[in-house]
């Protein structure tokens, strides 16, 4: 245990945390990922590629970690953890928001081009995505990382006046 809070840089027990929901949600989406391609095999079947896909998303992971250590500025290894929790929360969130107001908006594949409405759905949940981002940003203490990350992002949509 010594070893690993050394590599992570972790100073406090309470810390350990993010790196625990990380592996539990790997593990879920390796679950997840093994049943909906495995299910009819059986158990043992799904329960082996659970497995097989944990690992492989283990090394992506850690190698996209070693990758983005030299381009994220962050001041211990553990908040990119965070980092990554809060991504995942925000897209997840944004499609939860962004379906129950494109419906208040009265816009549906029924009555809309379905191309156009793909396209109103993506836009839509750019927007969330982006307020969503911030706050859950703030709410992960990562308020001043995601926050330069949202100028860069907005400016590279061409919207550099709103930033600067």
């Amino acid at each position: 245990m010594k070893r690993f809070k050394e590599i992570w840089e972790i100073q406090h027990n309470w810390q350990l945390i993010f790196p625990l929901i990380g592996l539990l949600g790997l593990g879920y989406s390796s679950y997840k990922l093994a049943t909906a391609f495995f299910a009819e095999f059986g158990t043992i079947v799904t329960v082996f590629a659970s497995v097989v896909l944990f690992y492989g998303l283990l090394v992506l992971t850690l190698k996209l970690f070693k990758i983005l250590e030299k381009r994220w500025i962050l001041d211990y290894k553990w908040e990119m953890i965070r980092v990554f929790l809060v991504f995942a929360v925000t897209g997840s969130s944004s499609l939860f928001i962004g379906r129950p107001i494109i419906q208040l908006l009265g816009i549906t594949k029924e009555n809309l081009n379905p191309i156009l409405y793909w396209i109103l759905f993506i836009i839509i949940g750019l927007i969330f995505y982006q307020i969503l981002l911030v706050t859950f940003g703030w709410l992960f203490g990562q308020f001043k990382f995601f926050w330069e990350f949202e100028k860069k992002m907005l400016r590279r949509f061409g919207l550099k006046r709103f930033v600067d």
